[in-house]
């Protein structure tokens, strides 16, 4: 398969996360993660954005992200996995700190 019809490419709504509430989430704007066919990508959710650098599996993505988390630098990894349901779970790490499960559905 290539890059361009990877199942999980395109925007998505992060809906829930297993440390933060709704309310945290969305706090400077919809949560959301994207993946985009360059192998790059974004996400945002509460005070956190970072830029990705992705590594697609057949139905998955592994990334590592750089960015800040209340105007301080941070940087991780994660994956993500598209689930029958058409969601998609994942976790982000942040390097030396909180690991948080996430779901999203397509934006």
């Amino acid at each position: 398969m290539s890059t361009e019809e990877h199942p999980l490419l395109g925007k998505w709504r992060i809906t829930s996360m297993e440390l933060w509430d709704a309310e945290f989430i969305d706090l400077l704007g919809p949560g959301y993660i994207q993946f985009d066919t360059d192998g790059r990508g974004e996400f945002a959710f509460g005070a956190v954005q970072g830029g990705l650098d992705c590594h697609f599996g057949s139905h998955s993505i592994h990334f590592t992200w750089e960015g800040s988390d209340e105007m301080d630098h941070a940087c991780g990894d994660g994956d993500a996995e598209l689930e029958d349901d058409g969601t998609i779970t994942g976790d982000i790490r942040f390097h030396l700190g909180d690991e948080s499960s996430f779901t999203a559905r397509r934006w």
